[in-house]
């Protein structure tokens, strides 16, 4: 199984590009994430992780996440490599976001419905179906 969850600040602004054959959208960004330990004496450590982000989680990316922001992605790790044109090779260890979400906590003034954004990445529009109300019977 191939499975990555992590939480972390973004190291810059998500950058977009298109693929030559197939004009999909791929956003990329670096994340800082903090190491779970601290020795004693020392300051705590952070790994920088390339993120990679395709079509539709790549736009939603690139739209509304910004340096610094705390950012939660669940997705895979892939490693690559390529030879450029000095005949020298490369190598990349990445991760491809499958989701992602925010994770900074809510800000002062904010909604409800931003904050059903800032849980799960997408937003409730006004009016639209989904509503609850008091008098509904809740399973919870």
């Amino acid at each position: 199984m191939n499975k990555v969850i992590l939480m972390g600040r973004l190291t810059r602004d998500p950058e977009v590009r298109y693929t030559q054959t197939s004009n999909t959208l791929v956003a990329t960004f670096g994340l800082a994430v903090n190491r779970r330990f601290v020795k004693q004496g020392e300051e705590r450590q952070a790994d920088f992780i390339n993120i990679v982000a395709w079509g539709k989680t790549g736009e939603f990316c690139s739209k509304y996440f910004k340096k610094g922001q705390q950012v939660g992605v669940i997705g895979r790790v892939q490693t690559r490599n390529w030879e450029d044109e000095n005949k020298v090779k490369h190598y990349a260890t990445e991760v491809v976001a499958e989701e992602t979400y925010f994770a900074d906590s809510k800000k002062d003034g904010d909604s409800g419905a931003s904050s059903f954004e800032n849980t799960f990445g997408t937003s409730i529009a006004e009016g639209s179906e989904f509503s609850v109300s008091s008098e509904d019977d809740l399973p919870f």
